[in-house]
């Protein structure tokens, strides 16, 4: 009997659809968005200048990601703006040769510069280059400033339906925010003590909901450069759970759950927080502490609670922020037009960017292919810095682009042109972000008769777009895995070892400020840098999970890395902890213990820098430390990640655990 045919591990994690709930109200206004133009066009007589304004409600239905109003206007409005000047550049260019060539690729070159700064950026080079590649490859109706303008319109459309809201939701998504991260640090406590799998999981989730949490109150504050007593009062309820936080380790240690008391208060807690008003009785009723863990969950629950119930603007006036007070929107635009023009990354990045596209641009100059343009589109979205990896994104766009042909056939076949293409484009345009959380290939399957059936708008040729639309996706996807991919060897490599040891070493810069000759630093630069820590290692999960879908060598290599991301992880955690229990009368350590623990971290960072493949970082620990020392559950998670080696099998790129 022949063996089953099985895909491999990478390839299943790269499929595997992500769980996220709909987005009931962006898929409603993706609806409306996208059909109204098309009505407006077809009832003025102008089909082609509604499926271009429909075009320009794409890229907003595409970056309406945001939670609060005031980040969806930067989220929304700003790409909308380099989506303008890029589709100018490039219907300027059209029918030019290799002048178009070589102005594509220098954008190409400010694209994939300017999207190594942040989420925004990322978004608006992404529609710089996108729409000048439609601009290049497309004739645009009427006067150069039309096109511009209609797809404008159609972004701003898209705005507009988002903030249709704000006069009666304005605070609600960063209340909403603050509120959820409290119910994650309830279900914290709950898993204290108890399983430990369950709780690693769980205090990932809150790392995650902190994060953003304070992004979407710091972004937004940043703004109103803290003058706005609502958010003054959300940062310093987030700051006030913080604590609670920090206790939950030293709580886990004990071993013996809470009583249910506890996160049940911090959920009456979070619901106060979510309605906006102040919590009704101060303090919650606790049982009362037993010992030093319990004692600083009942501290730091009990804190949180009265600034839940504080309700005078004058209480929050010094409050400070534990990530630090936001820089002005000019400060952090010097900030990001220095990291363009001098960071190395960001010039790599740009020049694989603007090679794969020089090289589209130059192929389908030489070689005639139909809607040619479609090249360069696809490389743009498969070689997104901020989207994951390049190898699994080119395949996922290969397999969404051939589901969505499958849905475009039917359309494009029945559905005649039309009126009858403003209801489909309406069953249509909701799939976009209801299927985006999903995964890039569902996004890709969603977005493909969306496109096809403008396009179709606009040339009227039928199911004659089918093959070409196909033939430019696996173009496309094969010049990026070949120009951006393969020929780069970083892209062969993870990060995971090096970016490990950034986070033991600021491990020990932690441990030093909570326990050595600074131990009585600021409480607030020590939640500072524990925040920063946490965040860290969510960024370090992050690049592990995108590591995994690599193929091999690369995704084998990745998965060894996983003890010891784990083993770090409980490092940080039991630090925070011994931190507690000194705060809460446990005797503090020695100078000798401190210096051993801060001599094995900065041994095991060292062993970890720049690694490819994890090696034995066994050393000898030197004479073991007081039993009963608050450091000594730090002590032994650092020797048992110092105990993790992993070598590589006899073939060379298979690491089986030492």
């Amino acid at each position: 009997m022949p063996p089953r045919l099985t895909p491999p591990d990478w390839l299943v994690r790269t499929l595997r659809p992500q769980r996220a709930p709909v987005p009931w109200a962006a898929a409603t206004r993706a609806a409306i968005a996208m059909a109204a133009p098309l009505a407006i066009g077809l009832v003025t007589d102008q089909p082609a200048y509604g499926a271009l304004a429909s075009m320009g409600a794409l890229s907003g239905v595409i970056g309406d990601t945001a939670d609060a109003y005031r980040m969806r206007i930067f989220n929304i409005a700003v790409p909308q703006l380099f989506g303008a000047v890029g589709v100018t550049i490039g219907s300027l260019v059209y029918g030019h040769g290799w002048l178009a060539v070589a102005a594509v690729t220098a954008v190409a070159l400010v694209s994939g510069m300017i999207s190594t700064i942040g989420a925004v950026a990322s978004v608006s080079g992404l529609l710089l280059l996108l729409n000048c590649v439609v601009g290049a490859g497309l004739p645009m109706p009427g006067d150069w400033w039309l096109a511009p303008l209609l797809m404008t319109s159609g972004g701003a459309l898209v705005l507009l339906l988002a903030l249709l809201a704000w006069p009666l939701r304005g605070g609600v998504p960063e209340r909403a925010a603050v509120a959820a991260t409290y119910r994650g640090v309830a279900h914290l406590l709950e898993a204290a003590g108890q399983d430990p799998l369950t709780y690693a999981e769980t205090r990932l989730a809150v790392t995650q909901s902190l994060n953003q949490a304070y992004d979407l109150v710091l972004a937004r504050r940043a703004r109103t450069h803290g003058r706005n007593p609502e958010l003054v009062r959300l940062v310093a309820q987030l700051n006030a759970v913080t604590p609670v936080v920090e206790a939950a380790p030293a709580a886990h240690q004990c071993g013996v759950p809470l009583p249910p008391q506890v996160p049940d208060a911090v959920r009456a807690l979070a619901d106060a927080i979510a309605s906006g008003r102040p919590l009704d009785a101060v303090p919650p009723a606790l049982p009362e502490p037993d010992g030093p863990a319990s004692r600083a969950v009942d501290h730091a629950v009990r804190h949180a609670a009265e600034v839940a119930a504080r309700t005078g603007d004058s209480e929050f006036t010094n409050v400070d922020d534990r990530l630090g007070r936001p820089a002005a929107l000019r400060v952090r635009a010097r900030r990001g037009a220095r990291t363009v023009l001098l960071s190395g990354a960001s010039w790599r990045y740009g020049l694989r960017l603007a090679l794969c596209i020089g090289i589209a641009q130059a192929l389908v100059s030489l070689v005639p292919v139909p809607r040619s343009y479609w090249v360069a589109l696809t490389i743009t979205f498969v070689m997104k810095p901020d989207f994951g990896s390049v190898f699994s994104r080119a395949v996922l766009r290969a397999l969404g682009t051939a589901a969505g042909l499958v849905v475009a056939a039917a359309v494009l076949a029945e559905v005649p042109l039309g009126w009858w293409d403003v209801p489909v484009m309406m069953l249509l345009a909701p799939l976009i972000p209801a299927l985006t959380p999903r995964g890039y290939a569902f996004q890709t399957a969603a977005i493909t008769p969306v496109i096809l059936l403008l396009s179709d708008i606009l040339n009227h040729q039928g199911t004659a777009l089918l093959w070409p639309r196909l033939l430019d996706s696996l173009m496309g996807c094969a010049i990026a895995l070949v120009a951006g991919y393969l020929l780069w060897p970083e892209s062969w490599h993870t990060r995971i070892g090096d970016r490990l040891a950034d986070a033991v070493a600021d491990t020990a810069a932690y441990v030093e400020c909570a326990f050595g000759a600074a131990g009585e630093a600021d409480p607030a630069e020590r939640a500072r840098m524990r925040r920063r820590l946490y965040r860290d290692l969510s960024v370090i999960r992050a690049e592990f999970q995108r590591a995994l879908t690599e193929p091999p060598p690369t995704g084998r290599r990745a998965a060894a890395w996983w003890p010891l991301v784990v083993a770090v992880e409980r490092i940080v955690d039991a630090t925070t902890a011994a931190r507690v229990r000194v705060r809460h009368g446990a005797a503090p350590p020695s100078a000798a213990e401190v210096t051993q623990v801060l001599g094995q971290l900065r041994e095991l960072a060292e062993g970890l820098r720049d690694s490819e493949v994890l090696e034995e970082v066994r050393a000898d620990f030197g004479p073991p430390g007081p039993q009963d020392g608050v450091l000594e559950h730090v002590r032994q998670e650092v020797a048992a990640a110092r105990a993790i080696g992993v070598r590589e099998g006899p073939s060379g790129d298979v690491p089986a655990a030492a």
